[in-house]
């Protein structure tokens, strides 16, 4: 394109990101105010006679009665008008800016995923050899989308802690510090009244080979007693240095990282049952881009991006798993005979056509959980990733995989379960524990938890 179309988008990109600051700017001073201490805002989360939390709330789905048929409805407007539709509920407008922060980030990991080959974001981190708290070796755009999503959602000013896969050390945060070893960060600069788990690029090992990837996120409530958000920081002295007749390095005091521990982590929110959660979501990355979530857990709601207007459009309306779905069945084959008994006769009965619909199952595995349960969703069957020999514990981590999922699933009137255990029942034991999980249409995942009990 020419220099002078170039400089058109720049100025149009440049415009719609300050017209976004000034919405959430407005939005927070106007209809959000909340207790104040010091330069922090502590919010109040729970109602300290019931403990009511957004999750418990019951919450009514707006009605669209008038669609612009050039725009649709946007995550926007979709969160504006919850906002109108329960005015007793103005956390839900602190929730409207996460949800615009969140649709900001995936746009962005959109277009840095499809221009990662040209871009030379493909291939492992430094060339290899840097490896995450899972024992993975991690890839360029694991780091990058990371830092994205991170930075997207501490700019809000609604975020108090972020945990994240590519997070391995618990630490308290105010600035931005490039660094990728950190497990919990706690943003006290804005303070606020949320917690968000992700993983910010499920599947990156298919990157390099085109194959769809996706991110996962869930919203907690942080509770009231996080002691956490009114320490005071401490700070770091900007360092000089003599360069010839010069002074360099230098700049404002930085606010140093301290460790969190486990207790704290529980504490602030960041270990929290699934059931705890106040919305969840996914961005799937493929042939289109794709945005899936729920608020309040009461129903599923999917969004496709328009990359003429730049903008995730309504294209499907309150996601409904059927009862019973597609005979698809959607797991790792690699590892059949390190699974339990009771799921190889399980796997073995779909394909012979034996199990309760005497219907031969038909196998799809992308070997990216977003794409598998995108898939799930639509179609039904059943997603999973059992127990075996290697993974004793199961591969997908429960507090930022297998609980947004779950919620999302249930959401959509499907089950998840692990073992015999509800998923969104399960507390995590720490920020990075597996769980074996089933996803999926609801008879399915009891069909399938039926040969346990045979």
């Amino acid at each position: 394109c020419s220099c002078s179309d170039m400089m058109m988008f720049i100025i149009t990109f440049l415009s719609l990101l300050a017209v976004d600051a000034f919405v959430s700017s407005a939005s927070s001073s106007v209809f959000s105010p909340s207790p104040v201490v010091g330069r922090r805002h502590i919010p109040p989360v729970l109602n300290a006679e019931h403990g009511e939390a957004l999750h418990e709330i019951d919450m009514v789905e707006p009605v669209f009665s008038e669609v612009c048929e050039y725009s649709g409805i946007t995550v926007a407007r979709y969160m504006l008008e919850n906002v109108r539709t329960n005015p007793g509920h103005p956390e839900l407008v602190e929730l409207a800016s996460i949800m615009s922060a969140i649709d900001r980030a995936c746009k962005t990991i959109s277009m840095l995923v499809r221009e990662s080959e040209l871009s030379g974001l493909t291939g492992l981190h430094g060339g290899g050899g840097s490896i995450n708290v899972q024992g993975e070796e991690q890839k360029k755009l694991d780091l990058i989308t990371n830092t994205v999503l991170k930075n997207s959602l501490r700019f809000t000013g609604k975020m108090g802690v972020l945990a994240s896969e590519e997070e391995d050390e618990p630490v308290l945060l105010d600035g931005d510090v490039p660094r990728a070893e950190k497990d919990v960060i706690i943003s006290e600069e804005y303070g606020s009244k949320f917690v968000c788990v992700f993983d910010p690029l499920d599947g990156s090992s298919n990157v390099d080979a085109n194959i769809a990837t996706g991110t996962i996120f869930g919203i907690f409530a942080i509770p009231e007693e996080c002691s956490l958000l009114g320490q005071e920081p401490e700070y770091e002295e900007p360092n000089w240095e003599m360069n010839g007749m010069y002074m360099t390095g230098g700049g404002v005091p930085t606010e140093k990282d301290t460790v969190v521990t486990d207790a704290q982590m529980r504490e602030c929110g960041a270990l929290q049952a699934g059931n705890k959660l106040v919305a969840s979501g996914y961005c799937l990355y493929s042939s289109a881009t794709t945005l899936v979530f729920s608020l309040g857990g009461k129903s599923c709601q999917g969004f496709t991006l328009d990359e003429s207007v730049g903008e995730f459009v309504l294209t499907h309306p309150d996601m409904k798993i059927p009862a019973r779905g597609k005979p698809i069945y959607s797991v790792n084959e690699a590892n059949r005979w390190e699974w339990e008994a009771p799921i190889r006769e399980y796997v073995t009965a779909l394909q012979k056509g034996e199990g309760q619909t005497s219907t031969k199952y038909t196998h799809r595995y992308i070997g990216s959980m977003v794409g598998d349960v995108h898939r799930t969703l639509l179609y039904g069957g059943i997603f999973g990733y059992p127990a075996d020999l290697t993974n004793k514990n199961g591969k997908l981590r429960l507090l930022y995989e297998a609980a947004p999922m779950a919620y999302l699933i249930e959401a959509a009137g499907g089950m998840a379960l692990s073992d015999a255990q509800r998923v969104l029942d399960m507390v995590p034991g720490h920020t990075h524990q597996r769980v074996p999980c089933f996803f999926g249409s609801r008879d399915d995942v009891l069909e399938m938890r039926s040969y346990y009990s045979a």
